[in-house]
């Protein structure tokens, strides 16, 4: 009976509105629910690494619009690192903006990629781009992928054909105060 009335409520959606929401239209816009908000996160995958074993992870779901939406990620007192999401053509692009205490640009930034479907409403995944490949050879076969539900907000790492896997678990039910501007952003 269950099965029955999300049918139905789905065809009611079609009829009304024209069509569905893809899964990438509905994970930005869950996404986009996060606005202004910060969270702890956890390793989940690749605590050996030193860059953020023992730290402090903070993501804060700094700045949306229309179209783009800018996740600063704080690894300790590091505040170089922003996720970039721009939605385009039912499509998520995402991006890396490493940059230095000064605002300036890291020599590797910019680096990612676009989902090649519309995802799901919980999970997106971004294969490397030209550009990536192009700035860091090695990382051409790199994937990330993004979880999002109603208790968390997962960012992925793995590279494909090697033992490298990173993940880092933010509990988005529990709020945590707004740090400090990152690195080039002024508050």
């Amino acid at each position: 009976m269950k099965k029955i009335l999300v049918v139905i409520a789905m065809l009611f959606n079609i009829l009304i509105f024209g069509q569905e929401k893809s899964g990438a239209k509905q994970f930005w816009e869950n996404l986009q629910k996060q606005c202004g908000k910060s969270f702890i996160g956890e390793v989940k995958e690749g605590a050996a690494n030193e860059t953020f074993r023992d730290k402090k992870l903070v993501m804060h779901v700094r700045n949306c619009d229309k179209k783009t939406i800018r996740i600063p990620f704080f690894v300790g007192n590091d505040k170089s690192r922003t996720w970039v999401l721009t939605y385009k053509n039912d499509r998520i692009q995402l991006k890396h903006d490493h940059r230095h205490e000064d605002g300036s640009e890291d020599k590797v930034t910019q680096y990612g990629g676009t989902t090649t479907n519309s995802g799901s409403s919980m999970l997106q995944f971004f294969p490397a781009d030209q550009e990536t490949r192009n700035l860091i050879p090695n990382a051409a076969a790199n994937v990330w992928w993004i979880t999002l539900d109603e208790t968390s907000f997962t960012y992925n790492l793995r590279r494909i054909g090697s033992d490298r896997l990173f993940s880092v678990k933010f509990d988005i039910t529990k709020g945590v105060p707004t740090p400090s501007a990152p690195c080039g952003w002024k508050d």
